[in-house]
């Protein structure tokens, strides 16, 4: 059952976080190594039918078996919480997603890579210009056109942010459409487009084997005895 994956990680969360050195993990003063309560299956429902869409089984059954967020990858796994009636997902860039058009299915393909490419070809350079002012002045006229090229509602559709690593990158999970269940990568604010994240054989990386994955980095990194000379 997709339920029993999740057998014992709460409180293996908790016993990373009371090793003396889990303050060295990543992220972790972010989140602190705490867990939101796990949602009820009416809440679950409720949420469900809010968003219009059935979210991905193994995240669906995080959320009622270990908690509805905080502790996890990189500055923690943004919680969904109920705000005066409604549901949302809370954290750095989590309003990017548009509850809207969750139904929707995910893109299969980004802009297109010509526009891209013509696009980065014309990115104003400060060695370009003799005045500072006229420079800012360049860079945010393109600044528009990346985010009108790349930040459209419509790129993420089917989507919701999970995680941030700081510096405006994050990763989605994609919950409607043909890449249903895996974790993607943005890191548009460096000038690229979203990506899937790929495990060492090259699979998609689902919301299990991202959170697994980080759970076993975790203590292991916690629980590493600093070397003596």
């Amino acid at each position: 059952m997709v339920t029993q994956q999740w057998n014992g990680v709460r409180q293996r969360v908790a016993a990373v976080g009371a090793e003396p050195s889990s303050g060295a993990v990543f992220g972790s003063l972010g989140h602190g190594w705490v867990l939101d309560d796990p949602l009820t299956e009416d809440a679950l429902a409720e949420l469900e039918s809010q968003i219009g869409v059935r979210l991905p089984d193994d995240y669906r059954s995080f959320l009622t078996c270990v908690g509805a967020g905080g502790a996890g990858p990189a500055y923690g796994l943004f919680p969904v919480r109920r705000v005066q009636g409604r549901w949302r997902w809370e954290g750095d860039g989590a309003e990017l997603a548009d509850l809207a058009l969750l139904a929707q299915p995910f893109p299969d393909r980004g802009p297109d890579s010509e526009d891209l490419d013509a696009l980065l070809a014309v990115r104003p350079e400060e060695e370009d210009f003799e005045e500072i002012e006229d420079f800012d002045d360049a860079v945010e006229a393109w600044d528009e056109r990346w985010e009108a090229l790349m930040f459209a509602p419509e790129r993420t559709a089917g989507a919701i942010v999970v995680s941030h690593l700081g510096c405006a990158q994050r990763e989605w999970l994609v919950i409607s459409g043909t890449h249903r269940g895996t974790i993607w990568s943005d890191c548009r604010a460096d000038d690229t487009d979203l990506a899937p994240l790929l495990d060492q054989a090259g699979h998609p990386v689902t919301f299990t084997h991202w959170y697994i994955d980080w759970l076993q980095k975790a203590e292991l990194a916690a629980r590493r005895q600093p070397s003596h000379p």
